[in-house]
């Protein structure tokens, strides 16, 4: 789908009789034009941030009958965004709207709770932290495929494997843990919601280097220095621009080294 009319930036993906990651609602007809009527069984979320899971809450008005997959840590905030909702607006302001469009509340009956560990309908769950505390992957069994969301990056085309860090949940570790979880399941492709399924050969090597490389330049570079850089590493792809927004990711870093510098003091 296009968001904010950049291609190749978000994307939901329709398997079987279920989609992953509807997008923020402010797509969400978009999404609607490219299902061609089709009325999925369930939306699996790998996680609850805006740009994956926005649309959900608008889509179960229009589909009653469609289930809601979401982690535990997640679950209370589908339910009630309102927080999600407030936290988000310190960061986008009165871009909020035009980014993301309403939040809808779900239901809490529409929702099947997860914790990591199912095997559901075709599908194995885990949990994947390190990009988000409340993040999940699937494997889709009968394809091989592993609908990993943002723990296995953002990777559009033939472009650079790269990690979205904004606050406030990243954790290196946690998230290279998280990727050795889903290259346990030998994936045949690494579906991610920006953007499409790749080859997963070198793919979570490629990620986990740069992982590293982007926490130790968040240490040393201030915010301003950090995101010439990375603007400099997205050079000549807007649609990165798009999918992980530079002036969002230095945040993230700073968060989790200040927390990995108050434990070493502990």
């Amino acid at each position: 789908m296009l968001h904010q009319g950049v291609p190749r930036a978000i994307c939901c993906f329709a398997i079987d009789d279920v989609i992953v990651d509807p997008g923020p609602e402010s797509a969400h007809r978009a999404l609607l034009e490219g299902l061609d009527g089709f009325v999925p069984r369930a939306i699996l979320l790998t996680h609850i941030h805006f740009d994956h899971a926005g649309a959900t809450g608008a889509l179960c008005r229009l589909w009653p009958d469609a289930e809601v997959w979401v982690h535990e840590r997640g679950a209370r905030h589908m339910i009630d965004p309102s927080r999600l909702v407030a936290s988000a607006m310190r960061i986008y302001g009165d871009q909020f709207d035009r980014l993301w469009g309403e939040v809808v509340p779900v239901p809490e009956d529409r929702m099947r709770v997860l914790t990591g560990g199912e095997r559901l309908v075709g599908f194995r769950v885990e949990y994947t932290p390190g990009h988000a505390s409340h993040h999940v992957a699937y494997l889709h069994e009968a394809t091989g495929t592993a609908f990993a969301g943002d723990v296995a990056g953002v990777r559009i085309g033939d472009g650079p494997v790269l990690p979205p860090t904004p606050p406030p949940d990243i954790d290196v570790e946690l998230w290279m843990q998280s990727m050795g979880v889903v290259e346990a399941w030998r994936p045949e492709r690494i579906a991610v919601t920006h953007f499409g399924a790749h080859d997963p050969a070198g793919h979570l090597d490629e990620l986990r280097e740069r992982l590293r490389q982007w926490a130790d330049k968040a240490r040393e570079l201030d915010k301003t220095g950090f995101e010439a850089w990375v603007r400099e590493e997205m050079h000549g792809n807007e649609s990165y621009l798009e999918a992980m927004p530079p002036e969002t990711l230095y945040a993230g870093l700073e968060r989790y080294w200040d927390k990995r510098i108050s434990s070493d003091h502990v």
